[in-house]
C-alpha cells in the first residue's frame, strides 16, 4: 500500500498485491493476435496441385487480426463481397462452404503452395528487410520448390525457410502443436472466428469465417459459412460480433446451444457445442491512498489482453468507481499484447463517441483507416497509464490512444515500438502461420513501429500535475 504522509515520486505500484479478478467467464478463436510469444523477435507425395485446391484452401483460411474491421486484407475472398443468388425451391450452399478437404489428403507440395499464397495474399510489405513485391515472392516459390518434400516435416521445414526469407522476425511457422495453443486467443470458447457481413439489403449478419480444425465446433459440425441466428435462445439480430462472441463465453466444460443457418438455406437447426478453451483473468486490481488528501486512486494491472481481458476491466472499474476512486491507475508495464481486438475495445472504454483509437495501413500505406468509439466514455476521471521498454503491440495501442485523445498521462519509459499488425491462419494440416499483414499508426499519426511512444513523465507525478496536465491538453485540441 502507498504511504498517506507524501506522494512518491518514483512509479510506486506493483501487481504483486493486486486482487486477481475471478470470473465464471471463460475463454475463447485463433485470431486477433498482436504480442504473443513475443520474444521471438530475437527469435505422402505430390499428385497434383490444382486451382481448385487452392481455391478451397483460400476459402478455409482463419481471418487474421484485424479482420474484424481493423484493415481489410484478409486473406481469402470476402464474404460481404459474395452476392446471394436468386431464391428458388433447391437450397443452394454458399461458395465458401464447399465440401471440405479431409487434411490427410494435402500433399506436401500442396501445403508448401497453401502458405506460399498466404503470404501472396496478405503480407505486409514493410514489414521484411527487403523491398517485398509480388513479382520477388513468385520467384521465391519457384526456388522453394526446388526442395524435397518427400516429408510433412521437411515440407514444414520448407516453409520455415520460405518465411525466413522475408526479413520478418514476427512472420512465422507453426507447428500443430504450436497452432493448438493459440486457443488462448480464441474470442468465443468454442474454436470459430466471427465476422459481421452485410447482406444485399445492408442488413449485417453474423457469420461463421473460420472454424478451428478439431475444435468443439468442428466437431459439433459447425462450418465455415454458418449464419449465427440465435445463442440459448436469445435472438442476436443488431449484435457485433466482439458482442455475440462474448455471449459465446462461458465456464469449461459447459454447454452452448447455437442456431445456425447454413449457405442460402431456409431452415436453420441447433448445435449444442460443449466448451473447452479456458482463458486466465489477465486483470488484477486494487484501491489505493494517495498524497496527503488521502485521495482515492484505483489501481488495475492488466497481464495480458486476451478473451477475458474486457470483460473483466469493467467488473474491477465498477468496483473501484463505487468504492470512491477518483483517480485510475493502468498498469500496462510488461505487457507485450495479445489480442488486438481486445485492445481496441478496451481503448473504447476511455474515449467519447467520434473519437479515434487507432489508424491501420496494409500494402497501400498511403491509405489508413481509422478505427473509432461508437458510444461515451465508460469513466470521466483522469487516468495515469504506466508504460515502459516492454509495453508493446496491444498495449501501445491502448495507451497511444488515451494518450493522444488527452484520456490520460502516460508515466514510465519510451514503449517497445512493435506497430505491425499479424494475423494468425491454420493451414490444412492443421499448422498455421502468423503473417504481418500491416501497421499502426496513433491517433496523432505517430507511427509506433520503430518508434514507441514517449511518455509524458519518467516518475510517479502528483495527481494535481496530472489533472492539470491533461486540463491543458484538452484546450489545445479544442483551441
Amino acid at each position: 500500500m502507498i504511504s498517506s504522509s507524501s506522494c512518491p515520486r518514483s512509479l510506486p505500484f506493483s501487481p504483486s498485491t493486486s486482487t486477481k479478478m475471478r470470473s465464471a467467464c471463460r475463454h475463447s478463436t485463433v485470431s486477433f493476435v498482436s504480442g504473443d510469444r513475443f520474444n521471438d523477435r530475437n527469435d505422402a507425395g505430390k499428385t497434383g496441385s490444382s486451382s481448385e485446391f487452392i481455391q478451397k484452401i483460400l476459402l478455409r483460411s482463419l481471418a487474421g487480426a484485424l479482420s474484424m474491421a481493423l484493415v481489410s486484407c484478409s486473406y481469402g475472398p470476402s464474404l460481404a463481397a459474395e452476392s446471394m443468388p436468386p431464391r428458388t425451391e433447391v437450397c443452394q450452399e454458399e461458395a465458401y462452404a464447399a465440401e471440405e478437404v479431409p487434411s490427410t489428403s494435402v500433399t506436401n507440395e500442396d501445403l508448401a503452395e497453401e502458405a506460399w499464397e498466404v503470404v501472396n495474399e496478405s503480407f505486409f510489405s514493410g514489414a521484411g528487410r527487403w523491398d517485398w513485391s509480388p513479382e520477388k515472392w513468385l520467384q521465391e516459390k519457384k526456388y522453394i520448390f526446388q526442395n524435397n518434400m518427400q516429408t510433412r516435416s521437411r515440407a514444414h521445414n520448407v516453409i520455415r525457410k520460405m518465411l525466413a526469407s522475408l526479413g520478418d522476425p514476427y512472420t512465422r511457422f507453426l507447428s500443430p502443436a504450436e497452432f493448438s495453443k493459440m486457443a488462448k486467443y480464441d474470442m468465443t470458447g468454442i474454436g470459430i472466428n466471427l465476422r459481421e457481413v452485410p447482406d444485399q439489403n445492408g442488413v449485417v449478419k453474423i457469420k461463421v469465417l473460420g472454424v478451428i480444425l478439431d475444435g468443439p465446433a468442428h466437431f459439433a459440425g459447425v462450418k465455415q459459412g454458418d449464419e449465427i441466428l440465435s445463442i440459448n435462445g436469445l435472438d442476436i439480430m443488431g449484435k457485433s460480433a466482439f458482442e455475440v462472441s462474448s455471449m459465446l463465453q462461458g465456464p469449461q466444460e459447459t454447454f452452448v446451444t447455437i442456431e445456425v443457418r447454413h449457405g442460402d438455406c431456409e431452415l436453420s437447426r441447433s448445435i449444442e457445442v460443449q466448451r473447452q478453451y479456458v482463458a486466465r483473468t489477465p486483470i488484477f486490481y486494487r484501491l489505493e491512498k494517495m498524497g496527503n488528501e488521502n485521495v482515492l486512486v484505483g489501481y488495475v494491472h492488466i497481464k495480458e489482453f486476451n478473451a477475458l481481458a474486457r470483460k473483466d476491466l469493467l467488473i474491477a472499474l465498477k468496483n473501484l468507481f463505487n468504492s470512491g476512486a477518483s483517480y485510475l491507475v493502468l498498469d500496462l508495464r510488461d505487457n507485450l499484447g495479445g489480442l488486438v481486438q481486445a485492445g481496441v475495445e478496451i481503448a473504447k472504454l476511455f474515449l467519447d463517441k467520434g473519437e479515434t483509437v487507432i489508424y491501420t495501413a496494409g500494402r497501400d500505406t498511403e491509405l489508413q483507416r481509422s478505427i473509432v468509439s461508437e458510444s461515451p466514455s465508460f469513466i470521466s476521471s483522469p487516468i495515469i497509464v504506466l508504460v515502459n521498454k516492454r509495453t508493446a503491440s496491444a498495449s501501445e495501442i491502448v495507451a497511444s490512444a488515451l494518450h493522444d485523445n488527452c484520456k490520460a498521462v502516460l508515466v514510465g519509459e519510451r514503449t517497445y515500438d512493435k506497430g505491425l499488425i499479424q494475423s494468425v491462419y491454420e493451414l490444412h494440416d492443421g499448422s498455421g502461420l502468423v503473417v504481418t499483414v500491416g501497421k499502426y499508426v496513433t491517433p496523432n499519426h505517430v507511427d509506433i513501429n520503430g518508434n514507441g511512444i514517449e511518455p509524458d513523465f519518467s516518475t510517479f507525478p502528483a495527481l494535481n500535475e496530472v489533472s492539470n496536465y491533461l486540463q491543458r491538453c484538452q484546450m489545445r485540441i479544442v483551441g
